[in-house]
């Protein structure tokens, strides 16, 4: 597969054609969010373009508005469902050569956001997280119709 820049795609990319399976969170025709395989806490969530950019300020505009619009539930749903205090966001960019967020739950005051800190999750218990998000993200969705 090629992509914008012609080299193989990106993990990311072939997580979205469901070439390499995830704990998918939510799809629209632009978006994708799913689980961190390296989660810094539990419910922790990447949100990618579908549009495979390596520079996050590299996405166009419309996009990038679109990006944060679509994470916003997301958050939300996190919040209620793994009973966090709120979600973070972190920005690094560097991991994976294709434009992403982190969503990361906050279970604790004054505690600060790091990916470099994994906190192990196993199987069984990634997909009982994702199916609460899910649910929670669906409730967000039908309250904020």
């Amino acid at each position: 597969m090629q992509t914008n820049y012609g080299i193989m795609a990106s993990i990311f990319t072939r997580i979205i054609n469901k070439e390499i399976p995830s704990h998918k969170i939510a799809e629209d025709e632009h978006h994708f969010a799913f689980l961190d395989i390296n989660p810094s806490s539990k419910g922790h969530t990447l949100v990618v373009p579908k549009l495979e950019i390596d520079y996050l300020f590299d996405v166009p505009d419309e996009r990038l508005r679109g990006l944060i619009t679509f994470a916003k539930p997301i958050a939300h749903a996190i919040d209620k469902a793994m009973g966090a205090l709120r979600t973070g966001i972190i920005v690094e960019g560097l991991e994976v050569p294709h434009a992403h967020i982190h969503l990361i739950p906050i279970y604790k005051k004054n505690k600060s956001l790091s990916l470099s800190k994994y906190v192990e999750i196993n199987e069984g218990d990634m997909i009982k997280i994702a199916n609460r998000i899910k649910k929670s993200l669906a409730e967000y969705h039908s309250l904020n119709k």
